[in-house]
């Protein structure tokens, strides 16, 4: 579904990706690992066409990424296929709950009728845990487990083929991580879709992941199924899931 060829991005003198080369299967669930500063966000708007790559090449279901235009029609298409669910949860304040959940189904390309856009998001919200009163509130009268579902909600509203979640479980207690992973991994499974998650959290990796890539100073340096992970062998893998200060990552003091 998605794979990414030599692809190379430096930001000034920085260089961040280095030639990272990965696949992503059509309905599996992928885990790109690796500590701050790694390129791991980098490689997930790149895959957006929100960063463009010095060099290499991204496709996703074979299409070229660096090729559709901004604002095009043949661009929204493309980023009608995605979800996405963010680290901050970047719900708007002034939004209804369900309003959120519906953002994309009430204006562009997937827009639906006021009253059909919102049963849906009443749908999504009852799939996450949450009640339909929900829907009528603010976000900021939510927990953060709540509006993190809220998210995960609005991720999936459209149907989505591809999600993306930005380090799901970040200011979650251990409970409703655990929580919200056991539901990413529900719904990735129940709709069959292609999942991509970027973390630093190994409890997550190993509840949601099929696949795990070790990403490490903007190169893959390990990639392969979650099971294989404790035995890969790989000093970078090894030294990131132990938290080990000896090994060939350099601790930042």
């Amino acid at each position: 579904m998605i794979e990414l060829k030599g692809v190379h991005k430096a930001f000034g003198s920085k260089e961040v990706l280095r030639g990272v080369d990965l696949v992503i299967p059509k309905g599996e669930s992928m885990v790109i690992i690796g500590g701050s500063g790694t390129g791991k966000s980098v490689c997930l708007k790149s895959v957006l066409g929100l960063v463009t790559p010095d060099k290499g090449e991204i496709t996703v279901e074979g299409q070229d990424v660096t090729r559709l235009r901004q604002g095009s029609r043949e661009r929204d298409a493309f980023l009608a296929r995605f979800g996405m669910l963010f680290q901050g949860g970047a719900l708007f304040d002034s939004l209804h709950v369900w309003e959120n959940v519906a953002f994309r189904l009430l204006r562009g390309s997937l827009k639906r009728p006021k009253q059909e856009a919102r049963e849906i998001a009443i749908e999504k919200l009852r799939r996450v845990g949450l009640t339909p009163d929900v829907a009528d509130q603010f976000p900021a009268e939510l927990s953060g487990g709540m509006q993190k579902r809220v998210g995960l909600a609005r991720a999936i509203a459209a149907e989505p083929e591809i999600i993306f979640f930005d380090e799901p479980t970040t200011g979650l207690d251990p409970i409703m991580s655990g929580v919200i992973n056991d539901l990413i991994r529900e719904i990735v499974v129940e709709m069959g879709a292609t999942a991509m998650t970027i973390t630093h959290d190994m409890t997550s990796v190993r509840a949601i992941a099929d696949k795990v890539a070790m990403l490490h100073a903007g190169k893959i340096r390990w990639t392969g199924p979650v099971a294989e992970m404790d035995t890969s062998g790989d000093p970078y893998l090894t030294q990131f899931i132990t938290g080990s200060a000896e090994g060939p990552i350099e601790a930042v003091r």
